[in-house]
């Protein structure tokens, strides 16, 4: 049995495959990165989905890619927790980006960025990836991604910078509590994705002047920060994977117009792709 994972913050999605690449099941877990969630809390989120344990000893091969997996202690660390449940296993562990990569340009270059709970670019030159820089997670970077719009939204409610209308129903759809933000960002497990669930919020109010001005900030730091350091032309495609890039294709397609660059392509969810890519190259 072979498991493909690709692993956002939030969530990830397996697909078993059997000896002849055919599909057995799909499924769900939270988030496994390794960068922000505890030893402990990594092993609970794969043994408590029952059709992973049911099939752990028949798992010859995992392909992970994951959120927070680009720097090697991380890593060591989840295929340690990993390699504890699934024994019979030879575990490969790589970036998220790399799945996006191959869900994306498929081994042709390209700038391939990812937008959803967390952010991050990078450019294939169809063998290798280059990186503006190493990502350091949700406090310092992760432009335009579901924690940074979280923290905006979050800041402009309590500054009093959000029109009043979206601030009241902002209000009734979550717990503003001070003392209860505060609990979930300093006590609780993943706090990038406590942020990103805030995010949700600007998708019933798009259309909102306040709402398109805070996406197009977002995305205008995204390009300045992730995208124009390349120096790539028009010419070169470039992708996005993930939920904050597709639901907002408009305003990222505007931004992206006025850089004088083109998006080739957004995908919501690369998991499809990516079993493709695997099913033409994994033996």
């Amino acid at each position: 049995m072979i498991l493909i994972a690709d692993g956002g913050s939030t969530k990830v999605d397996w697909i078993a495959l059997d000896k002849n690449k055919k599909e057995v099941f799909r499924t769900r877990t939270l988030g496994l990165n390794p960068a922000v969630v505890s030893k402990e809390e990594l092993k609970n989120r794969i043994i408590n989905m029952f059709q992973l344990i049911n099939i752990k000893d028949e798992v010859s091969k995992i392909y992970f890619y994951g959120a927070g997996c680009g720097t090697p202690e991380p890593v060591k660390i989840l295929h340690k927790v990993m390699q504890d449940v699934f024994v019979n296993a030879k575990i490969e562990i790589a970036e998220d980006l790399l799945a996006a990569v191959y869900a994306a340009s498929q081994k042709k270059p390209a700038i391939v960025c990812i937008l959803g709970t967390g952010s991050n670019s990078c450019y294939f030159d169809g063998t290798t990836t280059q990186m503006i820089s190493p990502s350091l997670g949700y406090i310092i970077m992760d432009e335009a991604s579901g924690n940074y719009f979280g923290k905006l939204l979050i800041r402009d409610f309590y500054y009093k910078r959000m029109p009043k209308n979206i601030a009241k129903t902002f209000n009734e759809e979550y717990n503003l509590d001070s003392d209860n933000i505060k609990f979930n960002l300093y006590k609780q497990p993943n706090p990038n994705m406590y942020l990103a669930s805030f995010a949700k919020f600007m998708l019933a109010y798009k259309d909102e002047k306040y709402i398109r001005k805070l996406i197009k900030k977002g995305f205008k730091d995204f390009f300045k920060y992730r995208i124009l350091p390349y120096k790539k032309d028009a010419k070169t495609p470039i992708y996005f994977i993930g939920s904050i890039a597709y639901f907002f294709s408009d305003i990222l397609d505007d931004v992206a117009t006025k850089n004088n660059l083109k998006i080739t392509d957004i995908i919501q969810r690369p998991i499809d792709n990516l079993l493709d890519y695997h099913r033409k190259h994994i033996n």
